[in-house]
């Protein structure tokens, strides 16, 4: 398989699951309902965009399934050292830190050097891990890579590695895009629409470039040729609902503090501007096969989201993980000919509620840095509470979680719950 083959049919939940299980040590003494009936829940309580550190185990209150319970223990936590501790019960927090950088980007954008820079040269300390999943494969970094090594040199290889593999990782994503773009030309043009008939101000310098495909092509190959790309495209931004719930149970089975960055980049899709489609049932309304194809077009895009999110966001809760989720904003693109539509909320959906299932930082924004050292800040200072559910019984059920802070009207985010077996 050549490199650039590896984005196709894989997404990026795809990618870390077959190559994941090299970089999760086995799990060790860890409180987790898999071996221990204490359950632990990260919190996070913010005044404004301000984490609250003064809190004490008699703010607290937590529900499961809607019932109070009692806690056990509560811990102040600061990147990986334990500040404050209050405590009826005993525990030994594992706070090693695990990070997870997921660039899920067709195109490189500069601003990504500033937001790694950022991360290497302030966030990561000795000991921590960072595992970096680009469009092309999996790298672990280990810990005495920052002891042999100067930041410098760790940033410009990390840098190097990831604009390597999404120029390269992304390649025929990118190529697939161009020739529906460029076959949108030819297919403007058979109709007898001019540039400035459609939608684009560029209209007319792009059309001066002209298509790479030969106009002398029958209208069947066009339309034929412009579904089988919006097939391939398809393909490519798959996501399998089994290979993702399959991460989280390998995230399930790590100790330690586990966050996760996903940088999701807008997608813009090329369809056919609406006018070109509309001319093309018109000319050739006495070509059933063509209306046909011409209506299959116009309905491609009307499908609902594949993954059982709900499913998704249980998994993940019970992960114990935080995902922080990144969308990078951007332009759509002005092409003549082509309605650039975006084409995100498919996979955006999914990658959203697992944010909010695992108490995480969600942002969408153009500041890429900016949203970095947001979610880095949520990520760096917590609350971990503990407490021995009332009434346990490992059947496989999802509990339901909320903890609500007495007399406060602080922001809080948490995981939404765990699965009892």
């Amino acid at each position: 398989m050549t490199p650039t083959a590896n984005r196709l049919h894989l997404s990026l939940f795809l990618l870390l699951a077959a190559s994941l299980a090299a970089a999760i040590l086995p799990a060790q003494d860890i409180q987790h309902v898999r071996t221990a009936i204490n359950i632990e829940v990260p919190v996070r309580v913010f005044r404004g965009d301000v984490f609250v550190d003064d809190l004490t185990i008699a703010d607290f209150e937590i529900y499961e399934d809607g019932r109070l319970q009692s806690l056990d223990a509560v811990y102040l936590v600061r990147k990986k050292l334990i500040e404050r501790r209050e405590e009826t019960t005993p525990f030994s927090p594992d706070t090693n830190r695990h990070f997870y950088l997921f660039f899920e980007m067709t195109e490189y954008d500069p601003k990504v050097r500033t937001a790694l820079s950022y991360f290497v040269d302030e966030v990561l300390l000795p000991g921590d891990e960072l595992i970096i999943v680009t469009p092309m494969k999996t790298y672990r970094m280990k810990s005495e890579m920052l002891a042999a090594a100067s930041r410098a040199n760790v940033f410009e290889q990390v840098l190097g590695i990831l604009r390597r593999d999404i120029l390269i990782g992304s390649t025929e994503y990118r190529d697939v895009v161009d020739d529906l773009k460029s076959l949108a030309l030819t297919m403007t043009g058979a109709v007898g629409l001019s540039a400035t008939n459609t939608q684009s101000p560029m209209a007319g310098d792009m059309f001066a470039s002209g298509s790479v495909f030969d106009v002398s092509t029958s209208v069947e190959e066009q339309l034929q040729t412009y579904s089988t790309l919006l097939g391939r495209l398809e393909a490519m931004r798959h996501v399998d609902h089994v290979q993702v719930a399959a991460l989280a149970e390998r995230l399930r089975s790590q100790s330690g503090r586990k966050e996760i960055f996903l940088f999701y980049q807008r997608e813009f899709v090329p369809k056919l501007d609406p006018m070109v489609l509309t001319a093309y049932q018109t000319v050739y309304s006495d070509r059933p096969d063509i209306v046909q194809t011409v209506t299959g077009l116009f309905e491609f895009f009307r499908r609902e989201t594949p993954l059982d999110v709900e499913t998704i966001r249980r998994a993940y809760a019970d992960s114990g993980a935080a995902v922080h989720f990144l969308f990078l904003t951007r332009p759509a693109p002005k092409i003549p000919g082509v309605a650039m539509e975006e084409q995100s909320e498919d996979i955006f959906a999914p990658f959203r509620e697992m944010s909010r299932a695992t108490g995480g930082y969600s942002a969408s924004t153009a500041n890429l840095e900016a949203a970095m050292r947001s979610a880095v800040a949520a990520a760096e200072n917590y609350y971990l509470l503990y407490y021995t559910p009332g009434s346990y019984k490992a059947d496989g059920t999802f509990h339901a979680l909320e903890v609500r802070l007495k007399d406060r009207g602080y922001r809080l985010s948490h995981r939404m719950g765990y699965i009892a077996d």
